[in-house]
C-alpha cells in the first residue's frame, strides 16, 4: 500500500498564500505538518494525543478542533471525506492528510524547495487503505507515549514508502514501518507488517519468506543489522492461522519473525518480551 490519497488534477497554491501562511503557523502547527506528513494520515484524535497532550482532556478537544479547522481553512490540511466507521462524527473520527498548501510548506520546513514532484490535493481512500494507513499511525501515536516518562529513545520511526528497503537486486522490501529502538543499554531494529487479515496467509508467507532471502543474501537495513519483523494481526483466530505458517518456514524464522496480535505489539518492540 502506498498512496492514502489517489490524487485528483493538481490543485496550485499560489506562492503568496504559503507565504502568508508559513508567517503565520505556530510551532505546534509545524509539528502537526511535520507528523502528517510522515504518517500521511492521521486522526484528530491521534494528533490530540501526541500534540494537545499538556490540555486537559475538555480544553484539549477544543483546541485541537479550533487548530485543525484553522489548518483545514488555510488548505493546509485536508479532511479525508471518508469517515471512520462511517457514522462518527467530529475532528477526532476524521483522518487528516496534507493538503496543497501544506505539501508545499513542508517541503520549506525540511528543506526539500526543489522537490519536484507535483502538488496534488488528497482524494479519498479506500476503506482498506484508510484502515491500513491509520493502523501504522496509531502505532506510531502508542510508541510516542510510552516513550515520554524516558529509558527508551524512538530514534527511527519510518512509514511506507520511506520503510522500504533496497532488495540489493534492484527491487524494495517493503515493510509498513521500518522502526529503531534505543535504551542505554541496547539498540533493536523492527520491520513492521501491520495485516488486517485482509490477505491469504499464503500471501502473507510470501512476504516472509522476501524477508528470508534478504538475510541469507547478507542484505540489511540503513543501519547495517537485518531487523527482527513483527507481524500485527487483528485476532486470536488470525494469529493461530498465522503461527504455524511461519514456524514451518526455514530458520532462522524462529529468530526473524514475531507473530503478534496489535494490542500487544508495543511489549515486543518495547523490550518487555525480550528473549
Amino acid at each position: 500500500m502506498v498512496s492514502p490519497h489517489p490524487p485528483h488534477s493538481p490543485a496550485r497554491v499560489r506562492p503568496a498564500h504559503v507565504e502568508h501562511v508559513l508567517e503565520r503557523l505556530t510551532a505546534r502547527d509545524r509539528e502537526i505538518l511535520l507528523t502528517v506528513e510522515k504518517l500521511r494520515l492521521v486522526t484528530g484524535s491521534q494528533l490530540q494525543r501526541l500534540h494537545f497532550s499538556d490540555l486537559h482532556d475538555r480544553s484539549a478537544s477544543v483546541v485541537r478542533w479550533r487548530v485543525l479547522k484553522r489548518l483545514t481553512d488555510w488548505r493546509v490540511l485536508a479532511p479525508a471525506e471518508r469517515r471512520i466507521g462511517g457514522s462518527l462524527r467530529g475532528s477526532g473520527e476524521l483522518a487528516f492528510a496534507l493538503d496543497s498548501a501544506g505539501q508545499r510548506i513542508t517541503q520549506l520546513l525540511t528543506n526539500r524547495s526543489n522537490d519536484e514532484r507535483r502538488i496534488r490535493r488528497p482524494g479519498v481512500p479506500s476503506d482498506q487503505l484508510l484502515r491500513h494507513t491509520l493502523a501504522v499511525s496509531e502505532l506510531y501515536v502508542s510508541l510516542i507515549e510510552h516513550t515520554r516518562s524516558g529509558g527508551t529513545v524512538i530514534q527511527q520511526f519510518l512509514a511506507e514508502p520511506l520503510a522500504w528497503l533496497p532488495d540489493g537486486l534492484g527491487g524494495w522490501l517493503k515493510p509498513d514501518a521500518y522502526v529503531v529502538l534505543a535504551t542505554k543499554d541496547y539498540e533493536d531494529t523492527w520491520a513492521v507488517e501491520v495485516d488486517l487479515s485482509t490477505e491469504s496467509v499464503p500471501t502473507l508467507r510470501r512476504k516472509l519468506l522476501a524477508y528470508l532471502d534478504f538475510y541469507q543474501r547478507g542484505q540489511h537495513a540503513p543501519n547495517g543489522v537485518m531487523p527482527r519483523v513483527l507481524v500485527t494481526v487483528p485476532t486470536q483466530q488470525r494469529q493461530t492461522a498465522v503461527r504455524p505458517m511461519a514456524s514451518q518456514l526455514p530458520a532462522p524464522a524462529d529468530k526473524l519473525f514475531v507473530i503478534s496480535l496489535d494490542r500487544d505489539a508495543l511489549l515486543h518492540l518495547l523490550g518487555c518480551q525480550r528473549e
